[in-house]
């Protein structure tokens, strides 16, 4: 058994934004291992590190990667373990090591078999005023029955109109809204926010506030009159015991899961487990992987057997995504049938083949 390291620059079709700025690229890693003694032979996995966010985005992360390569044959359990402060390692790790005994398909499930998709919020980019109306458009006319829209970005006043603007065409029973802030607002500023939010029906909000902010957080999520989903402030905790006090403290209604940022599978699964002893609520989504890293995720997420629309897409932003089995008809996600049991990676990546 061996592994290498593959970098590789994905470049946005159009630029996105978020209350953090403005995205064009988006970086990621491929581990590739080959296992001559293995069903498929080879098996890849992607390390969908965010730079800026991700708590592994370090200086060290690129020796990491090298040092996991290197020593591929301990086994996924040790290399798992090796890597906790590493999360989007480990989940990369995972992906390679399933993908070496099942191709494609981690999961058996009606969706990985192409019976059944999963449905999945329509995104709304940060942008001018017209640039998220004309957002709003495609995604109402592509078919989508929930809505994220990013806000924090552009004045208040427009953030506001837009969404009114959904909900005098749109009923509650007919479109659910999300809108996800990204740590954008302050204690000074969000109640009045959240009211206006809950006239609107909307059904929830991601990270009000700056996850640094975790008593603000735990008073807002007492008083708020609509859900609040935490995002970012999962990231860097890594025990159950720190899941567990994070949520015993702030008590939100749902958390999101990013696999990329929490360890992969089972990492989200101890904050779903976490979560249950809590009564709070999640739903997964992704941290900009490439088809490679969605494919995992959606997979995993099917597993779970949940109806509430997931944050999944299909990497549809990037001019040079990785192709795959995935595809969004009407609002739901699908898995193609009868895809290949390996994927066929572009150049610079064609050594992956």
């Amino acid at each position: 058994m061996k592994a290498s390291i593959h970098p590789y620059l994905l470049n946005f079709k159009n630029p996105a934004g978020t209350s953090r700025g403005v995205l064009r690229t988006k970086e990621s890693f491929f581990l590739r291992i080959e296992d001559s003694g293995s069903k498929y032979g080879i098996g890849i996995g992607e390390v969908g590190v965010l730079r800026g966010l991700s708590v592994d985005d370090v200086p060290e992360l690129e020796e990491q990667l090298d040092w996991t390569a290197a020593n591929i044959h301990l086994g996924l359990e040790e290399l798992y373990a090796c890597n906790r402060s590493f999360p989007s390692i480990q989940f990369a790790l995972e992906q390679a090591f399933s993908h070496l005994k099942n191709g494609y398909h981690h999961f058996e499930t009606p969706f990985s078999r192409g019976e059944q998709g999963q449905s999945i919020n329509g995104l709304i980019w940060m942008g001018s005023k017209d640039f998220m109306l004309d957002q709003i458009q495609s995604r109402l006319e592509e078919g989508f029955s929930t809505l994220k829209m990013k806000v924090g970005a552009i004045s208040w006043a427009d953030e506001w109109a837009l969404l009114q603007g959904i909900r005098e065409r749109f009923s509650a029973s007919e479109l659910i809204l999300r809108v996800d802030a990204n740590g954008a607002f302050d204690r000074s500023n969000i109640l009045p926010v959240m009211h206006a939010l809950a006239t609107l029906e909307v059904h929830s909000i991601e990270q009000p506030l700056p996850s640094s902010d975790r008593k603000g957080l735990a008073e807002l999520c007492a008083k708020s009159p609509i859900a609040v989903a935490l995002d970012e402030s999962l990231i860097g905790v890594f025990t159950k015991a720190e899941k567990d006090l994070l949520l015993a403290t702030v008590r939100p209604q749902y958390i999101i899961l990013k696999p990329s940022f929490i360890g992969g599978w089972r990492g989200a699964d101890e904050w779903i487990d976490c979560a249950a002893a809590h009564h709070i609520g999640w739903w997964a989504t992704s941290a900009l992987e490439s088809t490679v890293g969605m494919n995992a995720i959606a997979q995993w997420t099917a597993t779970k057997g949940i109806e509430m629309p997931q944050g999944l897409g299909t990497g549809s932003l990037y001019t040079n995504n990785i192709p795959g089995p995935l595809a969004v008809k009407e609002g739901a996600l699908w898995m193609e049938e009868n895809v290949q049991t390996h994927w066929s990676l572009p150049a610079p990546l064609n050594t992956f083949k």
